[in-house]
């Protein structure tokens, strides 16, 4: 497996690498800043959670109407442009008087935009990378995220300190223009990785071929769902604790640092094949504390602590690129972003609303207990597919 030093020596991999953390950073700074801002304005759990995490939910559309384009368009033209569409959005959000309403809106045309761009990204690193070097690659930008969301969510904090949060998002918008910069100068031209115009009949198409395999789907649905509840959990970090939400965040994104060093570069490959199932159950477990109202010291364990789980996303990609031909790897992995993204999404509406009736921390605890569900049923599924089918006794 290549050490992740020798992945900056390859050509195009340090752009792409930079542009990704300049992006995370103002996401992370935007989002806390944003949801601070609705929470701010309305009082409200579920508004300030659908702010934090309302892009997510218009991923559903993207990925069926332009996820084609994953792999139909030039790679550094779309991230550029995506990067640009940022820094457009965010600054209207910043704008004074801007009603709620119209602040929902650019958070979902935002959410439409970036449904391309994880399918863009990831397909583009499957490209430039050789074919054993995509799972360090990966986890090499996963810990970057978390590294860039410390970073992010602690100065966010402090800068809501001082701050307003419209000065935030102005910050966020001028970060999004760096990353297009580093995006443009730093990538090469590439054409298209497949033949044809995008479109909404052939990301149909494709996406159907994609889900008609049953280890495919399975895949998919592990990589989606407990991940998306848990989210859930994270969006109401806001209204747990208004003061010291960008604390839980840090913490979060610690955890996630943190497994995935674990299982992108520490274990063996035999050793972390079995590791999918433990570690989504960690990253929903410690949330059932929740339950009792723990005290911020308590909170920020078990948020870093059941983070650490994340790390199952790399075991389950590695698994999406053996199943995949290399034709269509961007637009599968586009629609597990985008598929993720969207679950992210409505677990935060479902988290929000829950919250919304009784408290931030019942809510959490429901997700949390969705999520355990929904991962125990996936890995019994995933057992019985395993299973030898008997022969038909014609044939004994």
């Amino acid at each position: 497996m290549p050490s992740y030093r020798s992945l900056f020596r390859t050509p195009e991999f340090t752009p792409l690498f930079l542009g990704s953390a300049a992006q995370t950073a103002a996401q992370t700074v935007a989002g806390l800043a944003l949801a601070t801002l609705v929470y701010r304005a309305t009082g409200s759990p579920l508004l300030s959670a659908v702010s934090m995490f309302g892009p997510s939910l218009a991923q559903v559309l993207g990925a069926t109407f332009l996820l084609s384009g994953a792999d139909r368009l030039p790679p550094r033209t779309a991230l550029c442009v995506i990067a640009l569409a940022f820094a457009s959005g965010t600054a209207v959000q910043a704008l004074p008087g801007l009603p709620v309403g119209a602040v929902f809106g650019v958070v979902l045309a935002l959410g439409l935009v970036a449904s391309l761009g994880g399918g863009v990204r990831w397909g583009l690193l499957n490209e430039i990378l050789a074919k054993d070097g995509y799972l360090p690659g990966r986890s090499l930008f996963n810990m970057m995220s978390g590294l860039m969301q410390i970073a992010g969510f602690a100065t966010g904090g402090a800068l809501l300190e001082t701050l307003s949060p419209r000065v935030c998002l102005l910050l966020s918008a001028a970060l999004y223009l760096l990353a297009a910069l580093a995006l443009r100068l730093g990538l090469t031209a590439r054409p298209p990785r497949n033949e044809g115009r995008p479109s909404a009949s052939a990301t149909w198409r494709t996406n159907a071929l994609l889900w008609s395999s049953r280890p495919r789907r399975l895949t998919y649905l592990g990589l989606w769902l407990p991940n998306g509840l848990v989210v859930g959990c994270e969006s109401l970090y806001v209204s747990y604790a208004p003061h010291a939400a960008g604390t839980l965040f840090a913490c979060g994104a610690f955890g996630m640092f943190a497994g995935d060093v674990t299982v992108g570069r520490l274990l063996p490959p035999g050793v972390r094949r079995r590791l999918a199932t433990p570690l989504l159950l960690l990253l929903a477990t410690p949330y059932l504390v929740f339950l009792a109202r723990p005290p911020l010291p308590v909170a920020a364990v078990c948020v870093a602590v059941a983070s650490v789980g994340f790390g199952a996303s790399l075991v389950q990609q590695e698994r999406l690129m053996e199943l995949t031909p290399g034709e269509l790897a961007g637009q599968a992995l586009g629609l597990h972003s985008a598929g993720m993204l969207t679950l992210q999404g409505l677990s935060a509406v479902l988290a929000g609303a829950v919250a919304q009736v009784t408290s931030p921390a019942a809510g959490m605890t429901v997700m949390a207990a969705g999520s355990v569900c929904v991962t125990l049923a996936l890995a019994t599924a995933g057992r019985r597919s395993a299973e030898p089918e008997p022969e038909p006794a014609e044939a004994r």
